[in-house]
């Protein structure tokens, strides 16, 4: 699913069920310890990916203990996200040398519950939807919407460490071929990176296949002015 709507230099590792041989690190553990069985196997499943996606790019396994915003940490170096839902967890890792960030996310393929719409959608995006469902039907598209802001924010705060709000970024979607497509988030709060670099907003893609709706942002390392030394 992730695989074909993110570009290369990325490793992603995919999951149907949680997996028996995933094991977490003791500082893992801590974070699930109070956890229904059931969280704690696909919390410890999708950090399993995480960690077979690190070892297919050459890095050594290491643990992902939550941040106290409850974000991934991950090991100088890398950048990642993970996503898990109903029949599905996945990890995509990547090099900090080639991306800044990434996002992931992977939701369901059915209707939000009732009010959750309401709670996500700013005006132009409640006349976007309607719109989408009039003219381009057979896709929840207010599933892909939410799924879009996951992954906004997914991106967003490894790159500020600051919150972002639901309401906070406007998503455009283009419906693509019905299965498969883009869209834009614009920023609607002032954002920079750690660095000081300004943020206004992201591109990302989406794909919608076996049940899932996956939504997919990258945000390439900024290229570096080279040429020979005089």
């Amino acid at each position: 699913m992730l695989k074909m709507i993110l570009p290369g230099g990325l490793s992603v590792v995919e999951a149907r069920a949680d997996l028996p041989e995933a094991t977490l690190y003791p500082e893992e553990e801590a974070a699930v310890a109070r956890a229904v069985p059931k969280r704690r196997a696909e919390y410890a499943t999708v950090r399993h990916c995480a960690r077979l996606a690190m070892a297919e790019l050459g890095m050594a396994p290491a643990p992902l203990p939550p941040d106290e915003h409850r974000a991934p940490r991950w090991p100088a170096g890398v950048v990642g996200s993970m996503t898990h839902c109903l029949g599905y967890r996945a990890a995509v890792v990547g090099p900090a040398s080639q991306f800044r960030s990434v996002g992931v996310d992977a939701e369901p393929h059915e209707t939000l519950p009732e009010g959750v719409l309401g709670i996500v959608a700013r005006p132009a995006e409640h006349e976007q939807h309607s719109a989408l469902c009039r003219d381009s039907p057979g896709v929840h598209w207010d599933r892909l919407l939410f799924s879009a802001k996951e992954s906004v924010y997914k991106t967003w705060f490894p790159l500020t460490g600051r919150w972002l709000d639901f309401q906070e970024a406007d998503i455009v979607i283009d419906p693509g071929t019905g299965h498969a497509g883009t869209f834009t988030a614009t920023l609607l709060v002032p954002g920079h990176t750690t660095s000081g670099d300004p943020l206004t907003g992201f591109t990302g893609r989406w794909r919608v296949a076996e049940g899932l709706v996956c939504t997919a942002i990258t945000v390439p390392a900024p290229v570096r002015p080279g040429g020979p030394r005089r």
